[in-house]
């Protein structure tokens, strides 16, 4: 039996998946930098444009005729836009953090608007004590050792570049529209306790897909045992 393949969309850096050697364990994995991050150059696109191609150009370097898509938090977007861009490879998408829209008004917001804006501004004016924020916001997901490395690995200028284009998602509401066009099989991840994503915007998107796969974790997604688990169950399905 061929193994499965699986492709791990980078909010930033592929360093975010600390679960790739759980996952490399059964499938092919693939996974990157974003543009400007590390050994990669520069793109001449800018925001979301800039990530889906970046991603695709993975995929096509792979020459993959077929996977799996995965994103977490606000990559679930760009891994949403990956499989609309290749409907004939995208066999199903894992998104942790499952959420239909990134709005941070109203009762049933999925996104706590005052740890978002603290993060954001936080980027803005003060870098490094903006990625040491990690720790504290994931609770310990990303470790001091892994935040070492993205010091090293990610110039300021990138990640605030990358930051603002994914805030600015905000005001995307075409991700429910495209996972109906696409209609591939769905594994959605809700992170218990996450102080940025709520419980509600989770529901909303189990409730809007009840025939997807479904997990909770308690650690955040791209860094939990539990998700590569599920992982592996949905790609088996498939």
């Amino acid at each position: 039996m061929s193994r499965s393949r699986v492709l791990l969309v980078a909010q930033i850096t592929e360093l975010e998946w600390g679960i790739k050697p759980l996952i490399e364990e059964w499938a092919e994995v693939a996974s990157y930098d974003a543009p400007g991050v590390g050994d990669e150059p520069p793109s001449a696109e800018a925001g979301m444009d800039a990530l889906v191609a970046r991603a695709l150009a993975e995929i096509d370097r792979r020459g993959w005729d077929s996977c799996v898509v995965a994103g977490d938090e606000f990559t679930s977007a760009v891994a949403i836009h990956v499989a609309a861009a290749r409907p004939d490879v995208v066999q199903g998408l894992a998104l942790g953090h499952a959420v239909l829209r990134f709005s941070d008004e109203g009762h049933d917001a999925p996104i706590a608007g005052s740890i978002l804006a603290a993060f954001r501004q936080l980027l803005e004016t003060d870098y490094r004590s903006w990625v040491r924020a990690y720790t504290q916001l994931t609770r310990g997901a990303y470790d001091d050792q892994t935040m070492e490395q993205f010091l090293a690995r990610v110039p300021p200028e990138t990640a605030r570049r990358i930051g603002v284009s994914l805030l600015s998602l905000r005001d995307d509401t075409s991700m429910e529209t495209i996972l109906r066009r696409v209609n591939v099989p769905l594994l959605l991840a809700e992170h218990r306790g996450c102080l940025l994503f709520t419980p509600e915007g989770f529901r909303a998107a189990a409730e809007a897909f009840p025939e997807a796969q479904t997990v909770s974790t308690v650690d955040k997604p791209n860094c939990s045992p539990e998700f590569a688990h599920a992982l592996r169950r949905f790609c088996e399905s498939l």
